[in-house]
């Protein structure tokens, strides 16, 4: 046995210089792996393998590498289990944001669409502004279509026959307008009261005639007594001496206007026919 020990130990150097250094200079786990695996000892007499220990010395040699191994198996379990959650969270943080983004996307696309929406009721709301001003500001604009004169006797507000003809004629043409208006100036000679009061009865029986022969509407005549005062505009400041009604027949611009256009297509269309 002595022996053998000593065969072992002359085949062995590392190991029996291992042996021989002293503990407090004893060399780390790694320098020893290194140096063993650098010089691997050999075993048995002159350099011949024992068998029986072999198995062991292996073991001796791998359990550090195979320890390292499982650590190193263990980090890139780790590692990979890492980077797994790394990825899983980057794929949540980028869909969050695509679904983000998409809605951003579809809250602008109705916000647009909302906007051509108020600008087209804006539009519109100008378009009708615009009409009701020139509606608003077409309502007191009338124009003269047709003026005449009734005249009388002296002193007999009685209507003679010419008088009833031109005052049927102006009943009828009265038909084709809309919105009209009947104006009447009522002119007879005498001085202050006297002749205003025979002027107002000249208007009185122009408007009785027109209201029971033609049913014009009462709304639709207006008529002031001028008594002996010239008309208006003559030029002539003189005195009237002569018993006479003036008529205008008056027209709203915007009825007159608002009338013609069914004329205007009634007649394209009559035109188009066959």
């Amino acid at each position: 046995m002595l022996a053998s020990a000593l065969c072992v130990a002359a085949a062995t150097p590392g190991l029996a210089q291992q042996a021989a250094a002293p503990a407090d200079s004893a060399p780390t786990q790694n320098s020893v792996n290194t140096a063993a695996m650098s010089n691997p000892p050999r075993e048995g007499f002159w350099g011949r393998v024992n068998p029986f220990a072999r198995k062991k010395w292996v073991h001796r040699q791998l359990d550090p590498i195979t320890g390292q191994l499982v650590e190193l198996n263990e980090v890139n379990a780790k590692n990979a289990k890492d980077i797994k959650d790394v990825d899983a969270r980057a794929q949540a943080g980028i869909s969050k944001a695509q679904s983000a983004a998409d809605q951003a996307n579809q809250t602008a696309s109705a916000a647009g669409q909302q906007a051509a929406q108020a600008g087209t009721v804006a539009g519109q709301a100008n378009g009708k502004v615009g009409q009701l001003t020139t509606t608003v500001n077409g309502l007191d604009q009338y124009s003269q279509v047709k003026a005449l004169s009734i005249g009388f006797r002296a002193g007999q507000p009685v209507l003679s026959a010419d008088a009833r003809q031109q005052l049927d004629d102006l009943a009828t043409s009265i038909t084709t307008h809309q919105g009209y208006l009947l104006e009447m100036e009522a002119y007879a000679p005498g001085s202050g009261s006297v002749g205003i009061q025979n002027s107002a009865k000249l208007a009185d029986v122009v408007k009785r005639y027109l209201v029971t022969e033609h049913n014009i509407p009462v709304y639709r005549l207006h008529a002031v007594a001028l008594g002996n005062a010239h008309p208006a505009g003559s030029g002539d400041e003189k005195p009237t001496h002569a018993s006479h009604v003036e008529l205008r027949l008056m027209e709203n611009t915007l009825a007159a206007r608002d009338a013609s256009s069914p004329r205007l297509d009634a007649s394209r269309t009559g035109a188009e026919r066959p």
